[in-house]
């Protein structure tokens, strides 16, 4: 049972900066009325915190009751954006987010009638191992960029730190966080990752005493903190109503306000981003949790990818944006959790971070992303088992791992994966070995990459 607390706890303190960079996407953003979240004239970030942090709560504690797997959700990154600047900036946020509301009934009927399992099943075993390792690298960049470690450049699409060297405060203390981490995990030290993130929050916090680095974002700050200061909070309660929220959604306005092609293109581009970043996040944490079967199989995949869906309806209609499986939970299985108990204790710690959110924004990005990097270390050692002798699937399987950290997204790496996949099958003459499913998705892919050009050729670019 400790361990699954000690799981929960490293979770919870490498998801909770959700709470703070949800609200800072949707809650700053305007509709197209110009108006923010729940009608108001000004931004309520407080409030959207407090709803990310409710509708997280409830969903991990359900994903844990009923999908029984460590697995804790929150709002979706990336989606949360596509729905600020893509779809209310086209309609008001209470259709936007009944899209959402929508996408997420839809995904649901999917899994009720068995598709997403079916396609889930359908996967080769070793392009399920392909999409785990790509998450290793993509979850340890998001760490680095996240830390400010790596940063985007003038010259270049990256660079180190600033200008190629490591000069700030708070780089250090991610540098040090990370050796320190990687140490205890090699020692096979009991709560390696949760110490690695709770000392490293205390250094952080003594250095920015002495330091006053201050925030990244204020202007011509570049050697401050990414996220969060590490400061100590001048009150420690405070309280929103969250439910509020859940009266805010249309779903059904955005059909008179734009076109209902419009509506299918923007509702197909969720519905595909959250299907199969769910299964590859499901399939990588799963197999670094032991929990994938020899065969490839994950046991209650159904109850799963069902939660999952729910936590998409239940995001729009609290109007938080689409929740979605975390890979960050692979921290909490690094911890050793195994069980649905693990996403429990996270779940109920995001509900007390509704009255105890200035607490949770003292840990900061870098004390959080040093697990990020180590996890995505951990999840990388499966590589062995994909057969890169094998050109057929090494090709796929490179694909699908590379493009996954280089595109900043899990859903593009599974597509490029599948899509080469069949096309190789197809080009060897082999196309009967490939699962009818398989084909279906692969096109539904090939619709997806081509999403610009189809809106050009619609006239709704």
């Amino acid at each position: 049972m400790s361990r699954e607390v000690r799981g929960g706890l490293a979770t919870f303190f490498t998801m909770a900066y959700i709470v703070v960079l949800n609200p800072i996407i949707i809650a700053n953003g305007k509709d197209v009325e110009g108006q923010f979240i729940g009608d108001g004239l000004t931004a309520n970030v407080p409030l959207v915190a407090a709803g990310t942090a409710f509708v997280a709560g409830l969903l991990s504690i359900l994903m844990g009751v009923v999908g029984r797997v460590p697995f804790a959700m929150a709002a979706g990154l990336g989606l949360n954006a596509f729905v600020t600047f893509n779809i209310a900036s086209q309609m008001s946020w209470e259709e936007a987010m009944g899209l959402v509301f929508l996408e997420g009934v839809i995904i649901a009927v999917l899994v009720l009638t068995g598709f997403r399992v079916a396609v889930f099943n359908a996967i080769p075993a070793q392009l399920k191992t392909a999409i785990s390792v790509g998450i290793g690298l993509f979850i340890a960049l998001i760490g680095f960029v996240d830390a400010g470690f790596v940063r985007k450049a003038a010259g270049t699409p990256l660079e180190l730190g600033i200008s190629g060297n490591l000069t700030s405060w708070p780089v250090l203390v991610f540098v040090i966080g990370l050796l320190t981490t990687a140490v205890l995990v090699a020692r096979r030290t009991k709560g390696a990752i949760l110490i690695g993130i709770v000392g490293t929050t205390v250094l952080a916090m003594i250095v920015e005493a002495i330091t006053k680095s201050g925030s990244a974002a204020e202007k011509g700050n570049p050697d401050g903190w990414m996220l969060n200061v590490p400061t100590l909070p001048e009150q420690i309660f405070g309280f929103h109503n969250p439910l509020t929220l859940f009266t805010e959604f249309d779903p059904i306005g955005a059909f008179s306000r734009i076109s209902v092609v419009l509506v299918v293109l923007l509702v197909f581009t969720l519905l595909v981003t959250d299907f199969f970043d769910t299964m590859g996040t499901i399939v990588g944490v799963g197999r670094q949790a032991d929990l994938v079967q020899p065969d490839g199989q994950l046991p209650r995949t159904r109850e799963i990818l069902l939660v999952d869906s729910i936590g998409a309806a239940v995001g729009g209609a609290g109007s938080v944006s689409s929740n979605t499986t975390y890979i960050e939970s692979a921290s909490g299985v690094a911890e050793g959790a195994r069980t649905g108990l693990a996403s429990v204790v996270t779940g109920v710690l995001f509900l007390a971070s509704i009255v105890l959110a200035p607490l949770v924004v003292v840990v900061p990005y870098e004390a959080a992303a040093p697990a990020l990097v180590v996890v995505g270390f951990m999840m990388m050692t499966s590589v062995k088992d994909i057969d890169f002798s094998d050109y057929e699937m090494a090709i796929p399987a490179f694909l699908t791992i590379v493009i996954m950290p280089f595109s900043y997204s899990i859903s593009n790496g599974i597509g490029a994966g599948f899509i080469s996949y069949v096309l190789i099958k197809v080009a060897k003459g082999k196309a009967r070995e490939v699962h009818p499913l398989l084909w279906v998705v692969a096109a539904l892919f090939a619709v997806y990459f081509a999403l610009g050009p189809i809106r050009v050729l619609l006239g709704l670019a």
